[in-house]
């Protein structure tokens, strides 16, 4: 009978002793897993971020686009040859993991040009414009960001530095902003000359629209993706599209004006500028028989686009010091 029991118990040791040597590795590898990865709360401490971005920006409107038709709105009818440059500066501020608020300043140029489309209207119509906009706009971003793992202690040379993987962040973004633009056409001499001065659509004329301003309301929407290195440096790529409220960016509205009455009022080369045209279609910039006024440009407001490269630093935010106090 007493043997039986001591047997039991060597039995029941031994199993035990197999079961520790399995559970006490696991429970090592899952110690060190949770000490690689980033707290629940620690993002808390890098919710502001200064970036910049450059790259590149297009016009969506009258004048330019491709050897078709213009499709308002449409990427398809970028051209691609009038390509300029796109600059920012911004401030992001972190309200949780999935949802940002970021204030941002533009520079971009946009160009168009109908001489480089073959689509026999627009080719005639001959018109031609580059404005420089400087935008200030903010916006709400809402996304995925993963958590970035690493040693919480800062232990570089441990075998858990293969878990020191980049965060990487995705988000779409919507808002509200307000841009300054200001056209120029080329002129006789190649240089290039302030638009708006001229009323080349017999703005103020009767019969004509309202004399337009330099001022205008946008909403960005876009999207951007980014790599966090080290939790303070990141890279990515941003592409935004801009609504706008205005439709005179490059200066081109809706019809021609009677260009008699333009060079008598604001002179001869206002009403150069307002038609410039080739001449290669009979009466297209003429008033038909009625006496309706040309078309030379369409309704829809203009737009423009960018696709940028940011770099970004991520203020890291200092831990308070925790006061003594005396029990005394």
């Amino acid at each position: 009978m007493v043997f039986c029991v001591f047997f039991l118990i060597f039995i029941g040791l031994n199993l035990m002793r197999k079961v520790l040597l399995l559970l006490i590795p696991s429970f090592f590898v899952l110690i060190a897993e949770a000490q690689n990865f980033t707290r629940p709360g620690d993002w808390k401490k890098y919710r502001k971020e200064i970036f910049i971005t450059g790259g590149t920006s297009n016009f969506l409107g009258d004048l330019g686009g491709r050897d078709q038709i213009g499709k308002d709105y449409s990427p398809v009818d970028l051209e691609l040859s009038q390509t300029k440059t796109a600059f920012g500066l911004g401030y992001r501020y972190k309200l949780d993991t999935w949802i940002n608020v970021t204030a941002k300043f533009n520079y971009l140029i946009v160009k168009g040009d109908d001489a480089l489309t073959q689509e026999p209207y627009r080719n005639n119509r001959n018109l031609n414009f580059k404005s420089n906009i400087f935008e200030l706009a903010g916006r709400v971003e809402i996304g995925y960001q993963s958590s970035k793992t690493g040693n919480r202690y800062g232990i570089k040379r441990t075998l858990n530095r293969r878990h020191k993987a980049n965060a990487h962040a995705f988000f779409v973004f919507a808002g509200v902003g307000g841009f300054y633009y200001n056209p120029k056409g080329r002129g006789p001499n190649g240089k290039y000359i302030k638009l708006m001065p001229l009323r080349t659509e017999g703005q103020g004329l009767e019969g004509g629209p309202k004399k337009y301003t330099n001022y205008s309301v946008c909403i960005p929407l876009g999207l951007f993706y980014k790599c966090t290195i080290n939790k303070q440096w990141s890279v990515g790529v941003e592409v935004a599209w801009r609504k706008t409220f205005t439709d005179y960016i490059d200066d081109v509205g809706t019809s021609y004006y009677d260009s008699t009455a333009l060079a008598t009022n604001y002179g001869p080369l206002s009403a150069l500028m307002a038609d410039p045209s080739k001449g290669l279609i009979y009466g297209a910039t003429s008033p038909d028989a009625s006496g309706v006024a040309a078309q030379r440009g369409d309704r829809q407001k203009d737009s423009y686009v960018s696709l940028e490269i940011t770099v970004g630093y991520i203020i890291k935010q200092k831990r308070k010091r925790a006061r003594l106090r005396s029990k005394f």
